[in-house]
């Protein structure tokens, strides 16, 4: 049959990204502790398209997609399923991102009982002139507590539920959990959220971020550090936003730094 994403094209027009979004496709995440769990991902890969080619072939995405799902993700194994989809389409650039729920069993403070708590989480990779990229991200809940809040009343302090969401990049031969990586951010916050709360629990997480107010600015400076710090990061990006409990408005802070 006639190929019509083959014909050429006149217009001159090298295509920078084209591809499919928004198709879902069952992963294998292996977890720190060494089991894995499947996940829903929502997948977005494309290419670059060089201006002689009228189109590309939305199909050899999904089929390599469909092989891939078999495997076993730690994030950097997105490399190999990025390079067959550029030698599938004979394209000199690709990207493919996983957005997915990752579910981690978190117990309450004080009475130690479990509940799942979902993250969403993003694997992202980049192949271009400049090599590979493998970029890992998450957003976490928190609680903030205003600290400008608590030192001008006499009774309480307005608190909110904040969203940190981290984006870091590492080398190939290095890895980062992402357990580790959402613990890192749940400690620069007021207070982490809980899934599960008794009233035991409701007063030490109320107590807790009482004693360590915070603005975004403040939690943004604090994650910003402790990322500088980690020796396998190359590079990051951290935004805070806390949804306002007395204002209606959402206060915000984001942060880009490369170490290299």
């Amino acid at each position: 049959m006639k190929d019509i994403q083959n014909l050429k094209d006149t217009r001159n027009v090298d295509i920078q990204k084209v591809g499919i979004k928004h198709i879902d496709v069952p992963l294998i995440i292996q977890r720190k502790n060494k089991s894995n769990q499947v996940v829903s991902a929502k997948a977005r890969v494309n290419v670059s398209l060089p201006r002689d080619y009228k189109g590309t072939h939305m199909s050899r995405f999904v089929e390599v997609l469909n092989e891939w799902q078999h495997k076993n993700l730690l994030g950097i194994d997105i490399k190999g399923c990025l390079e067959k989809i550029i030698t599938n389409l004979d394209a000199q650039s690709g990207e493919l991102q996983f957005k997915f729920k990752y579910f981690l069993e978190k117990c309450s403070p004080v009475t130690n009982l479990p509940a799942q708590m979902a993250y969403d989480c993003s694997f992202e990779g980049r192949i271009n002139s400049d090599g590979y990229k493998f970029i890992l991200g998450v957003e976490v809940p928190v609680t903030t507590l205003c600290p400008c809040s608590k030192e001008i009343s006499d009774n309480g302090a307005h608190n909110q539920r904040a969203f940190i969401t981290v984006r870091v990049s590492y080398d190939e031969d290095k890895h980062i959990w992402l357990e580790d990586l959402i613990s890192l951010i749940e400690s620069c916050a007021s207070c982490p959220v809980y899934p599960l709360l008794k009233r035991e629990d409701e007063k030490y997480v109320t107590e807790k971020a009482w004693d360590n107010p915070k603005f975004v600015e403040d939690v943004l400076r604090d994650v910003v550090v402790k990322l500088r710090e980690y020796p396998v990061v190359n590079e990051f990006e951290v935004e805070c936003e806390a949804f306002e409990s007395i204002h209606n408005h959402s206060a915000w802070a984001y942060q880009h730094e490369s170490k290299l």
